[in-house]
């Protein structure tokens, strides 16, 4: 990627979306197009004082690039609908797969590379393991419609014959950090922790309906969307061989480890309170997840992963304290 390199984003409104525009601006990056569903006000903050060309509706972005042809050189696809308690498979895949094979289409016309966002989601339970081989894509059994509609895309993209110069599906773990307010309940446990700290000074945690697992020791790896944005520009820059990569640290923590982490940084003792999961979402509940990170390392990405600790006190510290964005 040049200075003057057009590059459009997707859900250029949304939590890591939002983090990717401003580091590219960071990084001189500011002819971009901003892709997404901008009737939301909530999300508005997110693009405050970004720097980029247009601002295209997602329903008419296709239109615009057949207008604009050759003026796009890369694109970073990671609008989705990612509600993971919406449970009609429709709107996934209206989003997630079918807008996502125009993507796709569009990028393979065009000669333009690609990097799209995946999920973890898609392991399911975990019962082939976490490791980004094409091999047993079709082996995972998602638990949800969105893990469903995430894998069949990257099914889908496997089989083409047709593709990109590059292209990148990134399966993003548990993704942490600033631009996330907006999102509700699909919000990180750190954000909801954060706020009921502050609101209680206590924590509710699902409580674990899983014998093998202790209370709050339900175990995810956590990433801090900094090291996420890292990942996504050095894929693009550099291509290496085009497929799926995970998204993660490789370092699983638990519940209580990253709860801890926000008591410490308020400097506040820990107060910790165990609630039932949610009925409608125990039974699709990720008991464990762990990213095996070597396909990428081995790909040349030496970049250093934040601790869950630091990750945590950067966020906490610079941004939910005083509801800054980035």
């Amino acid at each position: 990627m040049q200075p003057n390199d057009v590059i459009a984003v997707t859900g250029a409104a949304g939590f890591i979306g939002s983090y990717l525009t401003g580091y590219l601006n960071h990084l001189g990056f500011n002819r971009l197009v901003l892709v997404d569903d901008f009737a939301d006000e909530h999300k508005s903050p997110n693009l405050a004082g970004k720097k980029f060309l247009h601002k295209i509706h997602r329903e008419q972005f296709f239109e615009w690039e057949l207008a604009h042809p050759g003026l796009i050189t890369s694109v970073f696809h990671l609008g989705a609908r990612t509600d993971t308690t919406e449970m009609d498979y429709e709107v996934h895949k209206k989003w997630n797969l079918d807008y996502s094979k125009r993507i796709w289409e569009l990028c393979t016309a065009n000669n333009i590379p690609l990097v799209y966002a995946s999920s973890a989601a898609t392991y399911g339970n975990g019962e082939h393991g976490y490791v980004d081989d094409h091999d047993i894509a079709k082996k995972l059994q998602p638990l949800n419609p969105y893990g469903v509609s995430k894998n069949e895309f990257d099914i889908w993209a496997l089989e083409q014959t047709n593709t990109p110069p590059f292209w990148a599906g990134l399966k993003f773990f548990n993704v942490f950090g600033p631009n996330e307010y907006h999102k509700g309940r699909m919000a990180s446990v750190i954000f909801h922790a954060f706020k009921q700290i502050k609101d209680k000074g206590e924590v509710k945690l699902f409580r674990s309906h899983n014998p093998a697992y202790k209370d709050g020791e339900q175990i995810r790896d956590f990433i801090y969307v900094k090291d996420v944005v890292n990942i996504c520009v050095w894929l693009m820059q550099k291509q290496p061989a085009s497929g799926l990569y995970n998204c993660g640290t490789g370092k699983a923590r638990t519940f209580k480890d990253l709860v801890n982490a926000i008591f410490d940084t308020l400097h506040l003792k820990e107060k910790i309170v165990f609630v039932d999961t949610p009925i409608d979402i125990r039974d699709k509940y990720q008991y464990f997840t762990e990213a095996n990170m070597d396909k990428l390392r081995k790909a040349g990405y030496d970049g250093p992963f934040y601790s869950l600790e630091a990750g945590v006190a950067e966020y906490v510290s610079e941004y939910l304290e005083g509801g800054k964005y980035f």
